[in-house]
C-alpha cells in the first residue's frame, strides 16, 4: 500500500488539523508543499486534480479529497484502529458532525472573514466582522458549558478542528478571557495533543500565521 499524498502548506490551519490527526493515527503521508503565494495551486496538473485548487488536498490511491473536515472523517474511518475519534454511535456522530459543520461554516469562516483580508491584501480590519467572530466564540462557549469535550465524553475530530481554529484565534490575539468554558477546553485539548507534536505542527505554525498578520497590520498603519 502506497502512502496517501497530502498537498499542503504548513501554516494553513486546515492543513494543520490533517497533520495532527495523521500523527494520532500513526499515518505517514507523502507530503507535497504547495506555495499558494507563488500560485502553485493554479498549475494545470493541480487544477486537473482539484478544480477548486484549494489546500489541503489528499490523494489516497486515486481517491482525491479536499475540505479538511471531510479528510479528517475519511482518515479515521480508513486508518483508525477504533472509532474513538469519530464514533459510530449515530447520536454521538451527529454531534461530532454538527460541531465540524459549526467550525466550517461559522467559527472558522468568521475567523477568515475578519483576519484574512488584512493578512493577504492589507485591507483595514472590519469591526462588524469582529463582532460576528466574537459572537461565534460566544456560541462555542455555550456549547462547551458542562462539557469536557465538544461532542463526546472524550476527544474527537470535532475537538481537533475546533482546537486548530481557537488556537489560531489565541495566536492572533483575540481576547478569550470572557469565554471561561472555551479557555478550559482549549487547555484540556492542548494537553491531550501534546504527545502528538502539537507545538511543532500547530502551536508554532499558529504563531507564524499571526506574525504574518501583525506584519501586515504594521505595514497598513500609517506612521505618526
Amino acid at each position: 500500500m502506497t502512502a496517501p499524498v497530502l498537498y499542503y502548506l504548513p501554516p494553513s490551519p486546515p492543513c494543520r488539523s490533517i497533520l495532527l490527526l495523521a500523527k494520532m493515527l500513526g499515518l505517514e503521508f507523502e507530503l507535497k508543499i504547495v506555495n499558494i503565494l507563488e500560485g502553485e495551486q493554479l498549475k494545470p496538473e493541480f487544477v486537473a486534480m482539484n478544480p477548486q485548487h484549494c489546500l489541503p488536498t489528499m490523494n489516497d490511491e486515486g481517491l482525491v479529497l479536499w475540505e479538511s473536515r471531510a479528510i479528517l472523517s475519511y482518515l479515521v474511518a480508513a486508518y483508525g484502529k477504533s472509532d474513538e475519534l469519530y464514533p459510530t454511535d449515530i447520536r454521538v456522530r451527529a454531534l461530532v458532525d454538527q460541531r465540524l459543520q459549526f467550525d466550517l461554516g461559522t467559527l472558522y469562516q468568521r475567523l477568515t472573514d475578519y483576519y484574512f483580508p488584512t493578512m493577504f491584501i492589507g485591507a483595514p480590519l472590519d469591526e462588524g466582522k469582529r463582532a460576528r467572530l466574537t459572537e461565534a466564540v460566544g456560541w462555542l462557549n455555550v456549547i462547551l458549558e458542562g462539557r469536557e469535550f465538544a461532542a463526546a465524553d472524550h476527544f474527537t475530530i470535532a475537538d481537533l478542528t475546533l482546537l486548530v481554529t481557537v488556537s489560531q484565534l489565541e495566536a492572533f490575539g483575540l481576547e478569550l478571557k470572557p469565554y471561561k468554558h472555551v479557555r478550559a477546553w482549549l487547555e484540556r485539548c492542548k494537553e491531550h495533543m501534546t504527545p502528538y507534536d502539537y507545538e511543532e505542527l500547530n502551536g508554532s505554525k499558529a504563531i507564524l500565521l499571526a506574525d504574518m498578520f501583525k506584519a501586515k497590520m504594521n505595514l497598513s498603519t500609517p506612521s505618526t
